[in-house]
């Protein structure tokens, strides 16, 4: 039975700056496909839209490696793709170093692999905790 979970980033002031839905094949989910679902998803949504509505500023949970910043947010090289595989081990180092930490539901999640019961659980905040640059 598929399910269907609600992602939401959150700053330590409790600000909503993003929410998304993603879906899952089953009900019993790890933190590891949580973390890589979201960001497969949003690095899909930057490169086929980069050019267009984003204006080519990157608003993931991770920062790229040869991302500019500035104060409009990220924007990675020009004419590159952001390639997923590479933001998902960033993803991993950084909750593995408390960069942010994912709260399923009320509780906080300890581990990538920690299941997640999706039947219990509707949503997922990611909370980020320390500037992610570099990963």
């Amino acid at each position: 039975m598929s399910a269907t979970l609600q992602v939401i980033d959150e700053s330590t002031a409790g600000a909503v700056t993003n929410r998304r839905t993603l879906e899952f094949p089953t009900e019993r989910v790890t933190v590891r496909e949580i973390i890589r679902s979201r960001i497969y998803e949003e690095v899909q949504d930057y490169n086929r839209e980069r050019q267009t509505a984003s204006g080519g500023y990157f608003r993931g949970l991770v920062q790229p490696s040869e991302a500019e910043v500035s104060l409009n947010g990220v924007k990675p090289k020009p004419g590159r793709d952001v390639d997923w595989k590479q933001q998902f081990e960033k993803a991993c180092e950084a909750y593995e170093r408390n960069g942010f930490v994912v709260l399923a539901g009320e509780k906080q999640t300890e581990t990538l692999d920690e299941v997640v019961e999706l039947k219990r659980v509707s949503e997922v905040t990611f909370l980020k905790l320390v500037p992610l640059v570099g990963g």
